[in-house]
């Protein structure tokens, strides 16, 4: 709330005697009229993503959840924040702010579902130098498409004008969620060994990784955003904007329906080499096949356009897989009918092995076939 303020002085008087015009919060470049019209668009956006387990609505100092009413009986919380990275470039300049809100949720939810986790509700963090109350509702409106994709609810957020900070037309998002797991669903499971299989989900393109590199690639190119994809039909900027597919209700569906999942690994900046480590206990390595899966074209194109080598292309992208599925080799089949009876694009990929010391825990065999049509 604002005070009022009583003043000595008369009106447009300083202490130092000079007559200047009074300041406003809206003067210094913030308008508390246009965040207040966001919000109301943003409440029936928020409302669309309730979900079991939600108390209150927007406008109170924080969300609650109440996890009993959510099913769970033993839960282990688990968070996740994240952001878009420089993905938000390629919106800004492209003129396109509907989709990056689905990459800040999958970001962020992709991430905990690895863990076994169901994620319950997101909050995200908008800020620009000046609020453009229609750019805000298409962002806040693609954050709430990924919570319905996601099956959380967005309970809050924070929207912030900071003149000064940001240059026109630049905003920023992140995001945070907050998922549960029953205690005994936990991942990954301690009995990964030597001939599990390794499973991949295709991807929808770069998600949200790599785009400083995508851009100087463009840049390279020539290209503008308006100019159509050489890959791809439609604009480059459209192309290159494709939202980070969400992994979450496949994933749990076959966690629970099978019991057989041993690990996932989500697969962001690091690329195969760097995030499928990440789910692997100690001893273990997995050794992947390319030849087994195809990447989208876009990163022939990229490979191609920047002439990067496939060592950067590996540790940059996901490379056409963007979640790791580690099951029992008896196991693997069923696993596999269970995510693409739920919509999920599932190659075998790979198998675990016992790592020699100190070789890399991730091998990606004949990685050069990936560029081939």
């Amino acid at each position: 709330m604002f005070a009022a303020t009583c003043l000595a002085n008369e009106p447009g008087l300083s202490k130092q005697g000079h007559n200047s015009p009074p300041l406003t919060y809206k003067d210094a470049g913030v308008d508390i009229d246009a965040g207040d019209a966001l919000v109301e668009y943003i409440k029936p956006l928020a409302r669309s993503t309730n979900r079991s387990g939600v108390m209150g609505g927007l406008g109170g100092f924080g969300g609650l959840f109440d996890l009993k009413a959510a099913g769970f009986k033993d839960p282990i919380l688990v968070s996740g924040t994240d952001g878009v990275g420089t993905k938000l470039k390629v919106a800004i300049e492209a003129g396109i702010p509907d989709t990056v809100g689905i990459d800040l949720v999958a970001m962020c939810v992709n991430d905990i579902v690895v863990q076994g986790a169901e994620p319950l509700f997101f909050l995200d963090y908008y800020a620009s130098g000046k609020l453009d109350v229609e750019a805000g509702r298409r962002v806040v409106a693609g954050i709430a498409e990924g919570c319905r994709q996601a099956g959380c609810a967005l309970v809050g957020g924070e929207t912030a004008e900071m003149p000064g900070m940001y240059a026109a037309g630049d905003y920023d998002l992140a995001g945070f969620t907050v998922g549960a797991a029953e205690r005994d669903e936990l991942l990954p499971r301690l009995d990964i060994a030597p001939g599990d299989v390794v499973l991949g989900l295709a991807s929808s393109g770069a998600h949200s990784n790599g785009y400083s590199l995508v851009r100087s690639i463009v840049a390279r190119s020539g290209l503008g955003y308006d100019a159509a994809a050489p890959f791809a039909a439609g604009p480059l900027g459209q192309v290159l904007l494709e939202p980070t597919r969400i992994y979450v209700k496949p994933l749990l569906a076959a966690i629970r329906g099978t019991g057989a999942i041993k690990g996932l690994a989500h697969i962001t900046g690091g690329g195969l080499p760097g995030n499928v480590p990440r789910c692997l206990p100690d001893g273990m390595r997995a050794r992947l096949d390319a030849r087994q899966w195809s990447v989208p074209a876009v990163f022939r194109w990229l490979r191609e356009t920047g002439q990067v080598p496939t060592d950067d292309m590996l540790r940059t992208f996901n490379c056409g897989l963007g979640m790791i599925v580690v099951t029992a080799a008896a196991d693997a089949a069923k696993v596999a009918a269970a995510l693409t009876d739920a919509g999920e694009s599932v190659t075998t990929v790979g198998r675990i092995e016992v790592a020699p010391q100190s070789e890399a825990d991730c091998v990606v065999d004949h990685a050069e076939s990936l560029w081939r049509s």
